[in-house]
């Protein structure tokens, strides 16, 4: 595996179909700490529900027709949402066909949150700790009770079955296990959801290519691959519908009425994260949000708490761990939450919105020169598979006898 080269276009084409991963290539290893490891080290989440947000900030934009432009130059743009000094986050305008796209998978949430208990428990998988088909009230918040304020839907858009050498569906279940539909309950979530995540996953793509661009002008990048290169030939892409029960509803509202109480503060911990706009819904109807404290708030480096907003046709990209690991600090990840509608305006509203995760295969190597904090726990020094990490990751979030 060579080192990116700006002059070749892995990518002919965004919407083409997703380029197939090939396995004979040389992992990728990753190292961290950075030079200056105290500059860019991966924070704890402190308590910060309570926090008041000092004022509400629109993402960092970047058109569809310069990020498809290979010639463009948007690194003050990567900077300015991804750098040291960034959110963690920017959007992609005007991208063709996403609006449809949007609509149509977002707004069966609603009705696969309704189906039948029954049904429901078919979509479950607890050897994947939840993280194939349906979940509501497995995953912990940060008080550590748990989320019941949330059902989720998993899968991998690109791949039903991401490997069938059993021994690896074993280690990593929570990648590496089959997707489960309901093909006879549902059977428009999957072409739907597919649908999307692909589409996220192409304009995430050509959004990583920028971002090494960005990070090649400070230092040479990674050896043994790009971030491109990594989430190109990656089987892990895990999609996740999730879908935001009305307040009132829900039988444990001791956190309804703070700051993280529709999503618990968190750092996302692969490479790159696309994410929706979420719709608003009332008994079936879709509304606008009636409350404008609620939505996206995201914590600065400098520890000031942000509501973060961005158009609903646009489609929004998170930085994770991972990738703030690979670029040595210069693309930086931010712990962020989702607030509920509060008060009376808020009573009965329902959100529906969809998130993809890009990141690693589960085998590439992340290598720790020395030992990090990191999603607050201790990794060592030395090398551990992003699989690995991801399993750590799980152990915090996830019962492990759930």
């Amino acid at each position: 595996m060579t080192s990116l080269n700006h002059s070749t276009s892995p990518l002919h084409s965004p919407l083409s179909h997703f380029l197939r991963p090939s396995y004979t290539t040389i992992p990728a290893r990753f190292s961290y700490p950075p030079p200056s490891a105290g500059s860019y080290s991966l924070r704890s989440i402190p308590e910060m529900s309570s926090q008041i947000p000092a004022h509400t900030v629109p993402a960092v934009t970047i058109s569809y027709a310069e990020l498809k432009d290979q010639t463009a130059d948007v690194s003050e743009k990567i900077e300015l949402g991804f750098g040291p000094n960034g959110l963690g986050i920017l959007s992609i305008s005007d991208v063709p066909g996403y609006t449809l796209l949007r609509q149509n998978l977002l707004h069966l949430a609603p009705r696969l949150a309704s189906l039948p208990e029954e049904v429901k428990r078919e979509l479950e998988d607890p050897d994947s700790r939840y993280n194939i088909g349906w979940s509501h009230g497995k995953e912990k918040l940060e008080s550590g009770k748990p989320d019941m304020l949330k059902g989720s839907f998993y899968a991998n858009p690109i791949l039903d079955v991401p490997t069938n050498e059993l021994s690896v569906v074993e280690r990593y279940p929570s990648y590496c296990r089959p997707n489960i539909w309901p093909r006879g309950a549902l059977p428009e979530l999957e072409v739907a959801f597919k649908a999307l995540g692909k589409l996220i996953l192409d304009v995430g793509l050509l959004l990583a290519y920028h971002c090494d661009h960005y990070a090649s002008n400070g230092f040479k990048m990674h050896e043994n691959g790009s971030l491109q290169q990594i989430l190109l030939r990656s089987r892990c892409h895990k999609g996740r519908l999730l879908y935001y029960f009305p307040t009132h509803q829900c039988a444990s509202t001791d956190d309804g009425e703070s700051m993280s109480s529709w999503c618990g503060w968190h750092t996302d911990h692969g490479s790159l994260t696309g994410l929706t706009c979420g719709i608003f819904t009332r008994d079936g109807v879709e509304i606008s949000c009636p409350d404008t404290a609620a939505g996206l708030y995201v914590k600065t480096r400098s520890g000031q708490i942000v509501k973060v907003v961005y158009g609903e046709d646009e489609i929004a990209y998170q930085i994770g761990e991972t990738t703030e690991i690979l670029s040595r600090g210069q693309l930086c990840a931010t712990p962020h939450c989702v607030q509920a509608p509060k008060g009376e305006a808020g009573y009965g509203v329902e959100r529906s919105t969809f998130a993809l995760f890009m990141q690693p295969d589960w085998d590439e190597k992340l290598i720790f020169p020395e030992p990090v904090n990191i999603h607050e726990f201790i990794m060592p020094n030395g090398s551990i598979s992003f699989g690995d990490y991801t399993e750590k990751v799980l152990d915090k979030y996830y019962d492990l006898n759930a």
